[in-house]
């Protein structure tokens, strides 16, 4: 907000010894202060932003948000200079809700679900459910903001400053709706919090971000963060009962007196999944909404799709929408890019999917999910990560050794280490895969290996356009290549 001069005490903010400030703008990157400005000195996991306050101060920052830690690394370059100091408990959260005050705007009906799998198709069909309906909507996540105003986004879920310059900036342009991605690294350091949502959702618990969590359960109280902090004491919490773990969840949500909307296959739940069929380019759906059968056809593939869409449709209602005007938009439901994507057909009507299922529970489930759509053999071409959960390499390959005909294990992003032990961690879980080192060629490999019927589903990637190696990201899309294999194998039918 160019131009825009605030006090500490407009944006919640008491500093040591009653010392007063008018802000100017706010950072979290020293690099980024500009005279007047409020630094927020956070704590990392590697170095503690306290070491950069000089540097900030250099730059002509006003006023230091910090916790004791940071002070106390900062203390002679404090003493000296004139910035008024914030000493905060939890310097992440207070940033947050500061955040929030200084761009003030943000659309007026506010959705978030958090899960280990389906944010990104969650929030996508929220917003897709919206805009059928006439409203100006945006979702915000993993593919960045997306809909009626459009804007890249570094991390899923971003850091307050960014996160709430992009929702003032959405405002701005006339939504009035929005759907946002609640990662468990956002949840847990405070990015969400001063974000007015009216229902939260949860989509299911699986292992994943055991590199950053410390446990499964460390992991699974910063997803439930939505909902004992974030989420107000008068919000929905719309909850996929099929996951036991969700369970808990709704015990918090009770506990807080928030509203409930139960999805799910077992009798009792408010929208009720009671039957589904299965087709080449879709499937019907059958279920109970509080006691009236509805049936629809989706043009999406996987029957888990089922489930988010339905989460969605609950989330919709929950934030204050007509139920029966939300279900009659489910027919123009359209997959989000990377997620269970028809990429290419090959001319004997082979399919190829992308899916950027990257857990072994996302991939068992993607490939199970196609499964009643194929009449031949499914082949899966799976990775893993590097830098990332070393736990769950041998458990990506046997998920998709369990549940395909055919399993190609290749490079996904190695980042800094060696890609032949992170595909050696894989073919662990899969000993009878073929193993391909380089992705463009496994995808080729993948492809020809298909006759009628059959389909390949290529998994990890999904949206991505970029292949980390090392520090360098080299170009490479997962459906482009399915396309060029496609392409050179039928003589350029694709």
């Amino acid at each position: 907000m160019v131009g825009q001069v605030k006090s500490l005490a407009e944006l919640g903010l008491t500093a040591q010894g009653g010392r007063q400030a008018r802000v100017t703008g706010l950072a979290v990157d020293s690099r980024e202060v500009k005279e007047g400005f409020l630094f927020a000195a956070l704590p990392g996991s590697r170095v503690h932003g306290g070491e950069f306050i000089q540097y900030a101060l250099r730059m002509g920052a006003g006023a230091i948000l910090t916790d004791a830690r940071g002070a106390r690394l900062a203390a002679e370059f404090l003493n000296l200079s004139d910035a008024a100091l914030i000493v905060a408990e939890d310097p992440r959260q207070t940033l947050a809700y500061a955040a929030a005050l200084w761009f003030g705007a943000q659309p007026e009906v506010m959705v978030a679900v958090t899960g280990t799998n389906g944010k990104t198709s969650v929030s996508s069909f929220c917003r897709q459910i919206w805009a059928e309906m006439g409203f100006d909507a945006i979702n915000l996540g993993t593919t960045g903001v997306e809909g009626a105003f459009e804007a890249p986004l570094a991390h899923t879920t971003p850091d307050p400053i960014t996160l709430h310059r992009v929702l003032a900036a959405a405002e701005a342009e006339g939504v009035t709706h929005a759907a946002m991605e609640a990662s468990s690294h956002g949840l847990d350091q405070g990015r969400l919090d001063g974000v007015r949502i009216q229902a939260a959702g949860f989509t299911n618990f699986t292992q994943d971000h055991l590199d950053y969590h410390e446990s499964f359960e460390a992991y699974f109280n910063a997803k439930t963060g939505l909902f004992d902090r974030v989420l107000p004491e008068d919000g929905v919490a719309v909850l996929n009962m099929d996951d036991p773990a969700v369970a808990r969840v709704a015990e918090i949500a009770r506990a807080r007196g928030q509203d409930l909307i139960t999805v799910g296959r077992a009798p009792g739940c408010d929208l009720q999944l009671q039957a589904q069929r299965f087709e080449a380019t879709g499937q019907e759906l059958r279920f109970d909404w509080k006691g009236r059968v509805q049936q629809v056809r989706l043009p999406l593939i996987g029957g888990f799709q089922a489930e988010n869409v339905l989460l969605a449709a609950g989330l919709v209602i929950g934030a204050g929408a007509d139920a029966q005007e939300v279900f009659e938009t489910l027919p123009h439901m359209r997959t989000v890019k990377g997620r269970m994507q028809l990429a290419a057909t090959r001319s004997n009507g082979a399919a190829v999917f992308v899916d950027y299922a990257h857990t072994p529970d996302a991939v068992a489930t993607a490939l199970a999910a196609l499964r009643p759509h194929v009449m031949g053999r499914l082949v899966a071409i799976v990775g893993a990560g590097g830098d990332r959960d070393t736990a769950k390499r041998p458990l990506m390959g046997r998920a998709a050794a369990a549940n395909a005909d055919l399993v190609i294990v290749t490079d996904d992003n190695p980042r800094s280490e060696d890609p032949g032990v992170i595909r050696a961690a894989v073919m662990e879980g899969a000993p009878e895969a073929t193993e391909v080192g380089d992705r463009a060629e496994a995808i080729l490999r993948g492809v020809d290996m298909l006759g009628p019927g059959d389909a390949l589903l290529i998994c990890g990637k999904g949206h991505e356009s970029g292949q980390i190696v090392g520090d360098d990201v080299f170009p490479f899309d997962d459906s482009e290549q399915a396309s060029v294999a496609v392409s050179a194998l039928d003589g350029g039918l694709a």
